[in-house]
């Protein structure tokens, strides 16, 4: 996930500092040119956040498994530890608050949002109103397809957690 983000914030830079492309170039050379470490991703994101502030954004992170979002975790808080202006928007559900502001104790404000099964089946109908193919969608369809959407809707929500 880090690499990714690394590869998005070098693509968006005029100049490419000396310092990544060596690390690059060093990966390159050796047997297979392997993708960088973890611990070399963190030091080019760093490098990065030395020169300009960056934003990063996480979604899902409940979706990374429990070691992978271990390592993430420990990632972000020795960028933000060296880079503190660094800011970071991540979404996940509720039950991984507890390990985030565990492990990044100090650096994370959390905020709530709720979902709103009002909100939903109004878009839901809007959706369903402006259907590609209008004429393959009746009123009896879109009727049960509401009705099936709200009977299972769950009442989960995301977290969505500010670094």
């Amino acid at each position: 996930m880090l690499g990714s983000m690394l590869k998005q914030m070098v693509g968006g830079m005029e100049r490419i500092p000396d310092e990544i492309s060596r690390v690059f170039q060093q990966q390159k050379a050796t047997i297979g040119g392997l993708r960088p470490q973890l611990v070399n991703i963190v030091k080019m994101i760093q490098c990065i956040a030395s020169s300009r502030r960056i934003f990063m954004c996480l979604d899902a992170l409940d979706e990374c498994s429990g070691v992978e979002r271990f390592r993430l975790l420990d990632s972000l808080k020795e960028i933000l530890d060296k880079y503190p202006e660094t800011r970071i928007f991540a979404t996940g559900r509720p039950h991984i608050r507890a390990e985030i502001i565990s492990h990044l104790a100090g650096q994370v404000a959390s905020v709530s949002v709720d979902s709103n099964r009002g909100d939903i089946t109004r878009y839901l109908r809007f959706r369903l109103g402006h259907d590609e193919t209008p004429y393959a969608m009746d009123e009896s369809l879109a009727a049960e397809i509401l009705g099936t959407m709200s009977e299972n809707m769950s009442d989960m929500y995301v977290k969505a957690i500010l670094l």
